[in-house]
């Protein structure tokens, strides 16, 4: 009871919680009870303060293994504004100097330090060894502990060294290891290799419910990205892409259709790298467009939307990417674009590669192609990846192939015959085999086990390949086959494939739809957010978030992050005492960042006349459309209109008139850079002075003074905008 209370004291003083998510407390609790734990937890379920408060709570410092400095930089960032000073987290890795070094042990031995991050290859330096076993070690938390795994999307052998590296340390240090992403397989390998078998396991479920998943087949990519970004006015996104090349030029045609967008890869130098996360970090750039290099643990919980230009290595890889959106529970939208030559791209990459690493390859990327290609519900194919059941009516239509009509069929004889082979056969043929078999199609394979003589050769020939491989994937959905993924991916039966051979019954699965005609779907846009808030207040918070960001160079989500925000303009708190009942609002935060949030919200509150007690409705003004606000974008990066208008799909003419339309609502637009393109200053001021004494703002009354000779009609519009725009608004 004494911990119980200790934890939600400590959870409510440092990081302004009043309750634990999941199995947070669970997993905590056996931390603080110095046993092995093992937290299989999807990106945005609060991993971090599964060890972050047992450090916190403990005596001596955690140690936290973790992959990579920016990873680590922008958790301790967040470990100080919480805490309040900034001894109390530290990194240990290649990008500190010598004397920094020295601060750093010299707050672990005084006890200042409770979280000490290292990455894998600084904790096996002889210096640092020798350091750690002079001081008191809590744990060791190994976070991304997937990493450990060849089957893993990240596999990094300095991994494998971590348990040597501890024994080295200490005896009996508990560790914790963590992972957002990890099939049957590569858990396996992780407790083999941390040598942890009786750690207690906590996995959650790996359903992100408000992520939307769509996979679009590969036409007009670059089109489509800028369309969508476009749509998503105002919110920020990453887009994967798989070279670097492809990275650098995808950045570059947003920026010229007006979208802040940077590039982010290995080729670029540590300080460009470090300069692009942290504009994006503090909202400066919309988008990062970025090889697999960018974001791993990166804390942004708004990222909108994640969008992979190329089809990605692994299901791992595709699934922690996509979490990287609505980290907050809000909206999340994971766009990707699928083609046959991506695939062909991935399958050359790894031609040069030792072949036991070709094989695991291979098996890894297999899975991609059959979840782009299927049209059975996306989450309910991801969850299935990583060991778990999911009925797809839970889906509520959040991905792309629950929206889509969908055309069935009874498998009930097709799905016997494909299960009595398995089993007769004693599982030793992968799908490819199983689909050449029943087509009737010949190689050497199929001849040198006379399989081109068995009863089904040729059998399903008139159904065709999409047919049977829509029927085989389903039989593995729901359990009737596996794959044996150490052994090429052959097909096993499973006791649920036998007692279906046993007592067979009607089921009817889902036809996938080819590939090759599928409708380019615009993606209908995912409604998010909360209830009624004051959206006028929530942007002056915004503002004043900002301002503080950049003043005390952090994230704005480090001060305080949107649910947060959201809240205080839903009930108004006009003191600190108030601002701690906030939710994400601790003390530390309260104090350290507090005050001017609430002399904001309490001069609003006087100035508006607002009844605090009853739940407001605040009417919020209209938005600008999506179009609108990329004009406005452009206009104030002084692109040329007429490449605005080719951008943007629409001719000249129409676009002036948006522009005027922006104008006459009231919105000041400097346009004199283009006007000083297309007509000459004189030219300028006799227009000027026509409509300075003009009755009416009649472009045709201003041609027939003026000299239709002289001047064309979207001159004088030109013109006619310049001048509203400056003295009229």
């Amino acid at each position: 009871m004494d911990i119980e209370k200790s934890l939600f004291d400590n959870l409510q003083e440092f990081f302004g919680f009043d309750t634990f998510k999941g199995d947070q407390e669970a997993i905590i609790t056996n931390i603080l009870n110095k046993k092995d734990t093992f937290v299989i937890m999807p990106t945005g379920g609060g991993k971090s303060i599964c060890y972050q408060l047992p450090a916190l709570m403990s005596e001596g410092t955690a140690i936290v293994i973790s992959p990579l400095i920016a990873l680590m930089k922008n958790q301790v960032d967040q470990l100080r504004a919480f805490g309040g000073n900034d001894s109390i987290a530290h990194f240990l890795n290649s990008s500190l100097n010598k004397s920094e070094i020295t601060k750093v042990k010299q707050d672990v031995t005084d006890g200042k330090t409770k979280l000490l991050y290292v990455a894998p290859e600084s904790l096996a330096k002889e210096e640092n060894t020798q350091f750690l076993k002079q001081i008191k070690v809590s744990f060791v938390a190994v976070d991304e502990a997937h990493c450990i795994s060849e089957w893993g999307h990240d596999f990094r052998p300095e991994y494998r060294k971590i348990r040597q590296v501890i024994n080295g340390i200490g005896a009996n240090i508990p560790i914790i290891a963590l992972t957002a992403t990890a099939t049957p397989k590569v858990q396996s390998d992780i407790r083999k290799n941390l040598q942890m078998n009786d750690a207690t396991l906590f996995k959650s479920s790996f359903n992100r419910s408000n992520l939307y998943y769509e996979v679009r087949v590969k036409k007009n990519v670059v089109k489509e990205i800028v369309k969508f970004i476009r749509a998503n006015s105002g919110k920020t996104g990453i887009i994967y892409c798989l070279s670097r090349k492809k990275v650098e030029e995808i950045a570059e045609v947003l920026n010229i259709n007006g979208i802040k967008a940077l590039p982010y890869h290995a080729g670029l130098d540590a300080k460009t790298r470090a300069d692009t996360q942290d504009k994006f970090l503090m909202e400066d750039v919309q988008v990062i467009v970025a090889t697999i290099a960018f974001g791993m643990g990166i804390d942004k919980p708004d990222v909108r939307y994640v969008i992979h230009h190329d089809i990605p290595k692994s299901m791992e890889g595709y699934y922690q990417e996509t979490g990287r959106a609505g980290r907050d529970g809000g909206e999340g939208y994971c766009l990707a674009f699928y083609s046959e030559k991506d695939v062909e791209k991935l399958t050359k990459f790894m031609k040069d590669k030792p072949v036991s690493e070709r094989e695991i390859g291979t098996q890894i990327l297999k899975e991609v192609i059959d979840y782009s290609e299927s049209s059975v519900c996306r989450r309910k194919q991801i969850l299935h990846y990583f060991g778990e059941q999911f009925d797809e009516t839970g889906c509520n239509s959040m991905c792309d192939n629950c929206r889509t009509q969908k055309t069935q069929f009874d498998a009930e004889a097709s799905l016997l015959e494909v299960l009595g082979f398995v089993k007769e056969q004693g599982d030793k043929f992968d799908d490819h085999h199983i689909i050449n078999v029943m087509i009737g199609q010949n190689n050497q394979p199929i001849s040198s086990y006379k399989h081109d003589t068995h009863p089904l050769f040729g059998k399903g020939r008139e159904l065709g390949v999409n047919y049977w491989k829509s029927l085989i994937r389903q039989a593995e959905l729901n359990n009737f086959i596996k794959k044996d993924i150490d052994h090429y991916g052959l097909l096993i039966l499973t006791e649920s494939g036998r007692k279906y051979l046993a007592n067979p019954y009607a089921i009817k699965f889902i036809l996938n739809r080819p590939m090759e005609k599928a409708e380019d779907d615009s993606g209908e846009e995912i409604a998010g957010g909360a209830g009624a808030l004051d959206t006028e207040l929530l942007k002056m918070l915004k503002d004043l978030r900002k301002k503080i960001a950049k003043q005390k160079s952090l994230p704005p989500f480090v001060i305080f992050q949107d649910p947060s925000l959201d809240e205080m303009c839903t009930h108004y708190p006009v003191s600190i005492d108030e601002l701690k009942q906030i939710q994400g609002v601790g003390g530390g935060k309260a104090s350290k960042f507090g005050a001017p949030f609430v002399e904001t919200i309490k001069k609003y509150v006087e100035d508006n006349d607002i009844d605090r007690p009853q739940d407001m409705v605040v009417k919020s003004t209209a938005n600008k459309s999506a179009l609108k606000v990329s004009i406005i974008q452009n206009i104030d990066r002084k692109i040329g209109l007429d490449d605005i208008a080719s951008s943007k799909g629409i001719s000249y003419e129409n676009l002036l008139k948006e522009v005027e339309s922006i104008v006459n609502s009231g919105t000041k637009l400097n346009i004199g850079y283009f006007v000083d393109e297309m007509i000459d200053r004189d030219r300028q001021d006799e227009v000027y002075d026509y409509f300075r004494t003009a009755e009416i703002d009649s472009i045709k009354q201003a041609l027939d003074e003026l000299g239709e000779e002289d001047y064309t009609f979207e001159d004088i519009q030109l013109m006619r905008i310049k001048f509203m725009s400056e003295l009229g608004n």
